[in-house]
This record gives structure tokens, sequence and C-alpha cells, in this order.
């Protein structure tokens, strides 16, 4: 076992909790520093793995004590407003979060160097498909790099903002960091996507809460990766990946909505009546998410272990364990 501190910001978060069990088996718990704050999740999930400690990453003196008394050798930035939906509604405080998060990281980083220069932490910072936007055409799919941003909401600007204050920072001030741009992304813990939106409204309506399946735009287009395969993207990133440089971390396979209900409903051996639902469209939405991850993999050897169903039916067994 490892006696370097590894940081995990976000822990509460469905990606956080999966990365902290990950390392749990491999990290001692004093060693394993996991920040949460407005669980998304179950905190009885985590609490036991690391050393939990509450942390607004709004709070720059926060931050900054977080990282002078641990000086973690990796940092998982993973703390974030996540939801599209929800920036449009909160826009203001999905960019001071994301972005004004990252800074007051960056900056402990370098406060922290003060007292010992050589101090330099690799940090892998959660970035997002979200900051393509309007250039995710069918035509420029899978997408690479390279592309222009073009985010399409609150929250595609926001993640544009950490991506390059992540470059930004590696340039001006050599801090080693790793920009993962994640793309959809499922598992159990999960809330507020479509895949688990699904699973949980096909689960309400087995367990007869409610008969019909609401649903949106079904003709969307999404590569969809399972959370495990995620944190092992992050895992080689932090291992193996360039400083300063950016990472696509997407699906090799595309899934219509309709296809994942369709899978849904292959787990759950039934059919569901589905009912269109307005509110479940949103102003703007990308028609096709679907990134290149060859750089990923040529670097880093990683590899898409799990297939959609598979994670589907982990999900009904969360949910199953949780009821």
């Amino acid at each position: 076992m490892s006696n370097e501190h590894i940081l995990i910001t976000g822990t509460a978060g469905m990606v956080g909790s999966h990365l902290l069990e990950y390392y749990s088996g491999k990290v001692k718990k004093e060693f394993l520093i996991g920040t949460y704050f407005n669980p998304t999740i179950n905190l009885n999930d985590i609490v036991d793995l690391c050393l939990p400690i509450e942390l607004d990453v709004r709070h720059a003196e926060a931050v900054e004590k977080i990282i002078h008394e641990f000086k973690p050798t990796k940092v998982f930035h993973l703390a974030a407003q996540s939801f599209p939906t929800v920036s449009w509604l909160r826009p203001v405080e999905t960019m001071d979060i994301n972005a004004n998060g990252t800074i007051n990281l960056f900056e402990a980083i370098i406060s922290a160097r003060k007292l010992d220069a050589a101090y330099n932490p690799t940090v892998v910072v959660a970035c997002s498909s979200a900051e393509y936007g309007a250039s995710l055409t069918p035509e420029n799919v899978p997408i690479k790099e390279n592309a222009e941003l073009l985010p399409l909401h609150p929250y595609g600007v926001s993640k544009v903002a950490q991506d390059l204050l992540t470059y930004q920072y590696y340039k001006g001030h050599g801090i080693s960091g790793i920009r993962a741009r994640i793309f959809n992304t499922t598992g159990a813990r999960k809330t507020n996507d479509a895949v688990s939106d699904f699973v949980q409204r096909a689960f309400d309506i087995i367990h007869g809460k409610t008969e019909k399946l609401r649903v949106g735009n079904l003709s969307s287009l999404r590569a969809i990766t399972d959370v495990r395969d995620l944190v092992s993207a992050l895992v080689l990133l932090s291992e193996k990946g360039i400083a300063g440089e950016a990472y696509n971390i997407s699906g090799e396979k595309v899934y219509s909505m309709q296809l994942v209900i369709e899978i849904i409903e292959q787990v759950c051996d039934r059919k569901f009546i589905l009912d269109s639902d307005s509110t479940l469209f949103r102003p703007t939405d990308e028609p096709i998410i679907y990134g290149d991850s060859t750089k990923l993999k040529t670097e880093t050897r990683w590899i898409q272990k799990y297939s959609l169903q598979e994670t589907v039916i982990d999900m009904f067994k969360y949910l199953n364990q949780r009821r």
C-alpha cells in the first residue's frame, strides 16, 4: 500500500465515489483524502473508505488548508456543479464552483510551493464533452481533441473555463494538470442523466409506483461509458498522461435513447408504455455526442471493458440494494 496522499474532490458524486472505491484497497484510509459538498449520493457509501472532509471548493482558504496539510502527490479534481439543466437555472453558481473552484485548487498548489519548491502533484481535472457543444455534428464525430470548443449551455462554458485554466496553470506555473474530457458516463449511483433516469423510472414501474415511462428526445445519439471504465481511464491518465494535454474519454459505441430503452426492456424482460414529456426536452441539445479516444488509448493503453447491458444490470442491482 502507498504512503503518498491522494486527494479526490467531489467524492460524494457518482464518479468520485467509484474512484474512491478503486483506491480504497490500494491506499491506506488515512492517505486517501475525499472531499464532499452537497452530496448527490448516500454519504454512507464513502465515509468508511477515506478520510472524509467537507469542502466547498469556492472557499480558497479551506482548499489551501487541505493542500498544505496533506501535500497530495495526486489530485483528482471532480468537485463540480455537473448538471447542464441546473446550469440554466443557476449559471453564476455553476461558473463559481467549476471555474473559481479550479483556480482555488491551483492557487493552493502555488501557495504550497512557497514552502516546498519541489512540490508538483499530478492534477487530473474532470473536464467534459459539453465543451465541444455545437462542434458535435454528425460529420464531425467521433470528435477529436483539436475541435473547436463551442459550448451550448452555461455548464459547458464553465467546463471550457476549467479546461483552459488547467492548460494556463501548466503553461504559466508548470503545474502538472491533465485535462480529462469526459463523455457520457453512467453507472450505479448516477442521477440526472438519460440512462439513470430511464432505469429509475423502469424500477418505479416494476414496483407499482407509476405506469408509464416518461421520455424526452429519443433520437439523440450518445456514446456511453460505464463509470468503472471511466475510473480506469482517470487512473491511467494520472500515471501516464502528459501534463498540459487534453484527452477524450468516450465510449466506442453510440446509442440512440430509443435503443437504451430497448436494452432496459431486455434486462427487465418486459415492454414499457412510453409517455412523451415536453418538459424533458432541452432548449439546446447536441444531436450526437461521440468522442475519438485514440489519443487516450495510444498513450495509456486504456480499454473499454463494460457493455451498456452490464452497466444497466449493475444499476438495477444498486437500486434493489438501496430499496
